[in-house]
């Protein structure tokens, strides 16, 4: 990511802006008047106002400082700002700069980075607005940004129609199943605290509604737990070997075997193979989705490349190895122990501009091979000390499920 960001630095984005301004205000023979063509005007040219006339690194610094929503308003206020705020490389480098500060990303919003960097003589200050027809060939790094920004996502949420609000309150009172999900990933076992001892003693955030005694073909029940004190759901956890070894390994820093898979073989491509044990099998037949836990701290995404293969590889086979024709949500909780240092959270700059203490979940996406995946998804920023982001990620998950919540 750092390198993406040094190929589009702040003056690459100015000096696009500061080409397109100097055309807008020394054309004074072409006015826009609508979306479709422009005309020949004999009239004055455009005069700028004050804010107009301040240079363009100004203007490109009061832009850092607004939101998305800002940015789209302030566009809204003239048809300079609108042709200014429509700048590929502006939002490009708001992509760069922000993604790894996101809490979140799915397969409906992970944005597309493949695409071919943007040159400053592509920019908007080589085509006229409204004239839309040469851009639809070019990347729109604008709506990729609203796409995947967690703040625009929720407000571009559509509303519910009324009669789902009543449909919604009498299937409430219609006892229904309880959904059922398997949890397993190296986060539950390398983190120095335990995810899931937190979530067992942590009743204002999951509840525990109580450990069925029913059994899942004969592989373990799991734990009930109850969000938003209304809604049930089961969680079994799966561990790749027995406690001793686990805690052994975590204080030794070691890798240990996984017992959950069995190593096939090698693709064409020397990625491996895996096919879940027959037990883990068994439970893939029957629950509702997954939650996956990676390990989201300091060291881990420089670990080695088959280690990151493994991962992607295991996630495949359980993901395989569900029943039914529907396709199976997978939940990633991108886990570290605790909160950034209070010494991190104090710095003098701004939280954007600051290095995070984590693997940004764009970066964890894209380390697991989700976009691939044909399965919907979804990483979730998690600590497991305060638990923070774990209601959003399981709020998610059950609404794939068929919730209504």
């Amino acid at each position: 990511m750092a390198g993406e960001n040094q190929q589009l630095n702040e003056s690459v984005v100015i000096r696009s802006l500061r080409r397109f301004r100097d055309r807008y205000f020394t054309n004074s023979r072409t006015v826009f008047k609508d979306d479709s063509k422009p005309v020949e005007d004999a009239g004055e040219e455009p005069q700028p106002g004050f804010l107009d006339s301040l240079p363009v690194d100004i203007q490109f610094q009061i832009m850092t400082f607004l939101s998305p929503s800002d940015i789209c308003r302030l566009g809204a206020s003239s048809q300079y700002w609108r042709a200014m705020v429509r700048d590929p490389l502006l939002w490009r480098y708001f992509l760069l700069r922000d993604m790894p500060h996101w809490p979140s990303i799915d397969h409906l919003s992970m944005p597309q980075l493949d695409a071919p960097l943007i040159s400053e003589d592509e920019s908007v200050d080589d085509r006229e607005e409204g004239e839309d027809k040469g851009m639809e060939a070019k990347f729109d790094y604008m709506s990729e940004y609203l796409k995947g920004c967690p703040s625009c996502r929720q407000r571009w949420l559509p509303s519910r129609p009324a009669y789902e609000v009543v449909t919604s309150f009498l299937q409430s009172l219609v006892p229904s199943s309880e959904p059922r999900y398997a949890m397993f990933g190296p986060g539950m076992e390398q983190l120095d605290v335990s995810l899931v001892t937190r979530l067992m003693h942590a009743p204002d955030v999951l509840p525990v509604s109580g450990t069925p005694h029913r059994q899942i073909n004969g592989i373990g029940s799991g734990i009930s737990y109850l969000f938003n004190n209304q809604h049930r759901f089961n969680i079994l956890t799966l561990y790749s070997t027995n406690r001793a070894e686990r805690e052994r390994a975590r204080v030794q820093q070691q890798s240990i075997g996984n017992k959950l898979f069995i190593l096939v073989g090698t693709d064409d491509s020397g990625h491996p193979i895996y096919s879940p044990a027959p037990q883990v099998q068994q439970v893939c037949q029957v629950v509702d989705g997954f939650i996956y836990v990676a390990n989201a701290e300091p060291g881990k995404a420089m670990s080695s490349v088959g280690e990151g293969e493994s991962e992607m590889a295991q996630i495949r086979a359980v993901l395989n190895s569900a029943g039914g024709s529907a396709p199976r949500p997978l939940l990633v909780l991108s886990c570290v122990s605790r909160e950034e240092s209070e010494a991190t959270t104090l710095q003098a700059a701004p939280r954007r501009n600051r290095a995070r203490c984590r693997t940004p979940c764009v970066n964890m996406a894209k380390r697991l091979g989700l976009p691939q995946l044909a399965n919907p998804w979804m990483v979730q920023d998690t600590v497991a000390e305060s638990l923070s982001g774990l209601l959003d990620g399981i709020s998610w998950l059950l609404r794939c499920s068929g919730v209504k919540l």
